[in-house]
């Protein structure tokens, strides 16, 4: 509300203590280009009403060693604790590997679920991206979708020419770590992935817009006849990717956030750099930071769930391949990354309406293997949050001396989907989506509501 202070008319001023004349100075204000127009146009020029609430989820394929992370248990006996040594954070009471010394200095923006519960026991992505464990729940028809899915079809785009949901994912030769896809929601409902040599297809390369304008309306007149007789659902998918391809083909806008050369390069390098195509493991994801920096690019140009899987950590260990090395290796390359992107939504105003999610399918066991690894341990687990606006500095849950149970406050998969959707205003105890039979299906199980210590 604009308020005008001035001494008030002696004479007839209105019932709320202004005058005429000065209704006259504020009708004025629009002879000096300051209409409410202008007045819009100044904000989105500030940056001022351009935010959206958004997410970024990045899956840590294989499974994180909790224990070695952010859960270290010193005092354990040498097989189960061993060889890294806790350090001090800036938040008094918080110790985390000594292997994340940047994060360390900024824990205070961080959020460590320490006991995460309900994991299945096998390698697959689909409950990082769904929520929904598929041991113990009986899938709908066509499948749980992911979460990206959900918000696109719940909440659509922010922009024309940037999709909802983006998924920077590389695909995994193994297809339990793939993304498991838009489910029941139907073709319409999948990501956008421009990772690969489809992004030179983001860009017009000799054709003007009117020619594309003529290429849009001859595909409309020959796809007419068969929209009006397909059953199968497939063209209401055709139609959204037509759309979809329309909206970044005139605007440079998704191409350009994808475009990592527009940035200072100081920051590129202060986000660390990897290999898009060399695999650590020959069936996992490329261990890319450059990753999260593009993400926070398509937040910012209108996406409003990126996922990103990143690098390989299921290390069960092995001649030249032991844990440890491993975890020398990785974890300060992805401290680099992460704290690179947190600290950057924070430098932009964007750490009360970007959420950021770190996890894995399932912890690691207590106990190190002959081999020197650490083998799948789906009774608790490890997740990392920033942003949102949420409570950060703070640890939520604990295990028992050995790392290998919940001790206090389990934290479920469904919650920190609750909690997700709750940051993006969705509200799970009404929201719902419909399955290929009609019925309506709640986003998580039913009755689960966000982490209370994170509202």
């Amino acid at each position: 509300m604009l308020k005008i202070l001035a001494p008030l008319d002696r004479g007839r001023p209105f019932c709320d203590g202004v005058s005429r004349r000065n209704f006259l100075k504020i009708g004025g204000l629009g002879a000096a280009g300051l209409s409410l127009p202008n007045l819009l146009a100044l904000e989105a020029q500030a940056g001022i009403r351009n935010s959206h609430k958004s997410v970024i989820l990045i899956y840590l394929v294989g499974g994180p060693p909790h224990q070695d992370m952010f859960d270290l248990k010193p005092d354990a006996p040498r097989e189960i604790a061993g060889p890294h040594k806790p350090i001090g954070t800036n938040v008094p009471g918080i110790q985390i590997c000594e292997l994340f010394p940047r994060m360390a200095k900024m824990m205070d923006k961080f959020v460590v679920i320490r006991s995460l519960v309900g994991a299945q026991s096998d390698h697959d992505a689909s409950q990082c991206f769904t929520g929904r464990n598929l041991r113990t729940e009986i899938a709908p028809a066509g499948g749980w979708p992911q979460f990206g899915s959900v918000v696109g079809k719940l909440q659509g785009g922010v922009d024309s020419a940037t999709p909802p949901f983006v998924s920077l994912c590389y695909e995994c030769t193994h297809p339990p770590y793939n993304e498991p896809g838009p489910g029941l929601l139907g073709v319409a409902s999948s990501s956008f992935r421009p990772v690969g040599p489809g992004r030179a297809d983001l860009t017009l390369q000799g054709i003007t817009y009117d020619r594309l304008s003529d290429r849009a309306r001859l595909l409309a007149s020959m796809d007419r006849f068969r929209r009006d007789v397909d059953a199968s659902g497939k063209m209401e998918g055709m139609d959204a990717f037509t759309q979809q391809a329309m909206g970044m083909l005139t605007s440079s806008k998704l191409a350009e956030a994808l475009d990592l050369s527009k940035e200072d390069p100081r920051l590129v390098a202060r986000y660390g750099t990897g290999d898009t195509v060399k695999r650590i493991d020959e069936n996992g994801a490329p261990r890319v930071p450059q990753s999260f920096l593009a993400a926070r690019r398509l937040v910012e140009a209108g996406a409003r769930v990126v996922t990103v899987n990143y690098s390989k950590w299921d290390w069960h260990g092995g001649p030249g391949n032991d844990i440890f090395s491993r975890e020398r290796e990785d974890f300060p390359i992805f401290d680099q990354g992460i704290t690179a992107l947190v600290e950057d939504l924070h430098q932009r105003g964007l750490d009360k309406d970007c959420t950021v999610l770190v996890w894995g399918e399932f912890g690691r066991t207590p106990r190190i293997s002959a081999q020197v690894g650490r083998d799948h341990w789906p009774r608790v687990a490890m997740a990392l949050l920033a942003g949102g606006g949420m409570p950060c500095g703070q640890v939520i849950g604990s295990t028992d001396r050995l790392g290998g149970e919940a001790n206090s406050r389990p934290v479920t998969f469904p919650e920190v989907f609750a909690t997700l959707y709750r940051n993006l205003g969705i509200d799970v105890n009404t929201a719902t989506v419909t399955d290929t039979k009609g019925r309506p299906r709640y986003l998580v199980e039913d009755g689960t509501q966000p982490i209370r210590e994170l509202a």
